[in-house]
């Protein structure tokens, strides 16, 4: 699997470097490329393409996608000494590897202090609509009863049983608590948004669960995501996270539009197009970006 997901990267990378020429990648690689870092996560990779096709699209040079680099402590080290470029990441993660006492969780305040805390080899650009974030659910028959909220919730959690990942009780059990005045009857462990957790809330093993906000088996298993009025979960928009100097403004332009354009609907699509549809992300990436009029 990984030998074929490493191929399917530097075919993106080559597809993704045979844009017109046109100055730019400021002071990107040591060829003065524009290299694009990734995680191994999926959306991550699909993301880093559609920056790269972007890019391209608009004239930039020397584009290439670097297969998958590791955690964000890599990732950082490589922005800071040039070997990368730009890369995608999630605004409330970054402010917490930044800022780590730091409590913001709306999405503005998010941004601004994030974009304080950052380093100064270090550039954020615009954050997307789009957010990949926690998020609880439960089926309709419970949001029926009037539940719509995690302030509906609260006053109720004693009658359901939640499932939802091993960390749960660490990250979270303290300040639904705070927050919401919530303590579940039971918690049992699930695993971290997938099909164990899906499967868990479809049978009734439990009632409320946690997932991932792009996550498309929320709609199509017809599950109520719950409203966060209090902001327990912090934002985690889609931001590019680049080295100083690597983007021209130009460059960065272009991926503010893209950016502008990324709702967490349209992120779930495209998330859906690769994981589940097995679809080549560059046909992805082409396919966004003329639905969304950017080419």
């Amino acid at each position: 699997m990984k030998r074929k997901l490493f191929a399917v990267l530097c075919a993106a990378a080559l597809l993704a470097g045979c844009g017109d020429p046109l100055k730019g990648g400021g002071e990107g690689g040591n060829r003065g490329e524009i290299i694009i870092g990734s995680s191994d996560v999926p959306e991550n990779l699909v993301i880093a393409q559609l920056y790269a096709t972007a890019l391209t699209k608009g004239g930039a040079r020397n584009v290439v996608i670097r297969p998958p680099v590791g955690g964000r402590e890599v990732v950082v080290k490589a922005l800071q000494d040039k070997s990368l470029s730009l890369t995608p990441d999630y605004s409330g993660n970054l402010l917490q590897y930044f800022d780590k006492p730091n409590q913001a969780t709306e999405s503005g305040q998010v941004y601004r202090e994030l974009r304080k805390a950052l380093p100064p080899s270090l550039d954020v650009l615009e954050q997307a609509p789009a957010e990949d974030k926690d998020v609880l659910v439960v089926k309709k028959e419970t949001a029926g009863t009037g539940i719509r909220s995690l302030a509906d919730l609260g006053p109720r959690c004693g009658d359901f049983v939640f499932g939802g990942p091993g960390q749960w009780p660490d990250r979270w059990e303290a300040k639904i608590k705070k927050r919401y005045g919530c303590t579940f009857r039971q918690l049992t462990t699930t695993d971290t948004g997938g099909p164990v957790t899906v499967a868990a809330l479809k049978s009734g093993k439990a009632q409320v669960v946690d997932m991932f906000s792009t996550d498309s088996r929320i709609a199509a298993n017809g599950f109520v995501p719950l409203a966060d009025p209090k902001h327990m979960f912090p934002a985690q928009h889609i931001v590019p996270l680049a080295a100083k100097g690597a983007l021209t403004e130009r460059e960065q332009g272009i991926l503010n539009r893209l950016s502008a354009a990324l709702t967490t609907e349209k992120l779930a699509k495209l998330d859906d197009e690769y994981t589940v549809a097995k679809r080549d992300p560059v046909d992805i990436a082409e396919e966004f970006l003329r639905a969304n009029n950017l080419m």
